[in-house]
């Protein structure tokens, strides 16, 4: 007669325990690095934190009433530029197209390369402020004393004028700071970096 040995219930359950801590630890650690590029969509698409929006094309709708639209510059620790709006602020019609430029001078010795992140305030306004152009979408790379005007093409939405809460904004604030990026690199070059890597 064959004596099978079985596993003792508490060992069963303690086996459980550690498949399922380990479970959570690993789907901990997945969040994680997702949690960052989701967050980044979600405001995105719903102007949340003041995040604006990007289009394709310009509003075809436009109102008589205006809004003031002023400008702000930063520039993030590492990066030695003198970075502005040309100007300070505008008056637009609610729906009309506008450019507008930014300057940035690469104050150091060196080449250097900054990506702008960006927001508008109040936050509420940030779904309804629309960009169709701007240099914040790709990095800038600067050389030693070299200058540049950056435009912005933007619209804020006439939906504005509907919520509760955006119909009485008058003036929104478009703010920008630049920071030190290293520049991407062309894929044959990854490439060609790998392959030596591999040698």
């Amino acid at each position: 007669m064959t004596n099978t040995r079985q596993t003792p219930p508490k060992e069963r359950a303690n086996g459980v325990i550690v498949g399922a801590c380990l479970a959570f630890a690993a789907g901990m650690v997945g969040m994680a690095y997702a949690a960052v590029p989701l967050y980044d969509m979600f405001c995105r698409v719903t102007g949340y934190n003041g995040t604006t929006q990007r289009v394709e094309q310009a509003s075809d709708v436009i109102l008589d009433e205006k809004i003031k639209v002023t400008f702000d510059a930063n520039v993030g620790p590492g990066l030695a530029w003198d970075f502005k709006p040309v100007q300070r602020d505008i008056d637009v019609r609610i729906g009309e197209t506008v450019q507008v430029m930014y300057r940035a001078k690469n104050l150091s010795s060196k080449p250097a390369t900054g990506q702008a992140t960006f927001n508008v305030t109040p936050m509420a306004a940030g779904a309804y402020f629309n960009k169709v152009q701007c240099f914040c979408f790709t990095e800038t790379t600067l050389k030693p004393g070299e200058e540049m005007e950056m435009p912005v093409v933007f619209f804020v939405d006439p939906e504005i004028v509907k919520p509760v809460e955006t119909k009485d904004i008058k003036t929104l604030t478009l703010s920008y700071t630049f920071y030190p990026r290293e520049p991407s690199k062309p894929l044959a070059a990854v490439k060609d970096e790998e392959t030596e890597n591999r040698l």
